[in-house]
């Protein structure tokens, strides 16, 4: 269970509120001691995230997904496609999970994703071949 941080940042889940048939509520893996090794100091600008805040451990805890924003609903994705050999209408998602989106400098809409942050919900198994 993550933690709702003190920022004021702001993440919309408009993905999972329009399509919730493609998305499962799901959680990052706790990090027990998470430390930042590097920060892209002009993307975080350009999401309208503030580096300095980014670099305590209250940002570190946000790019771990140890702690979401209050009213943020991270959630895992589904897909469709091709699994061995056969056509599966929804995968799982071992991409990433989705924090949420913010909206950048210029006005558009972007997803903040955490990739490597634990297992997201298992996939159902494509039909054997027969």
């Amino acid at each position: 269970m993550s933690v709702a941080l003190t920022s004021n940042i702001t993440l919309d889940n408009s993905f999972a509120g329009e399509l919730p048939d493609m998305a499962v509520g799901w959680q990052a893996e706790k990090v027990p001691d998470p430390r930042l090794l590097v920060l892209n100091e002009l993307l975080a600008v350009d999401l309208r995230l503030d580096p300095a805040w980014l670099r305590q451990p209250e940002g570190v805890r946000l790019l771990v997904g140890n702690a979401v924003p209050g009213g943020a609903t991270p959630v895992a994705q589904a897909y469709a496609g091709h699994q061995f050999g056969g056509y599966v209408p929804r995968l799982g998602d071992g991409r990433a999970v989705l924090l949420g989106e913010v909206t950048d400098a210029e006005g558009r809409q972007r997803d903040l994703h955490l990739k490597g942050s634990g297992r997201t919900p298992p996939r159902p198994t494509a039909p054997r071949r027969r």
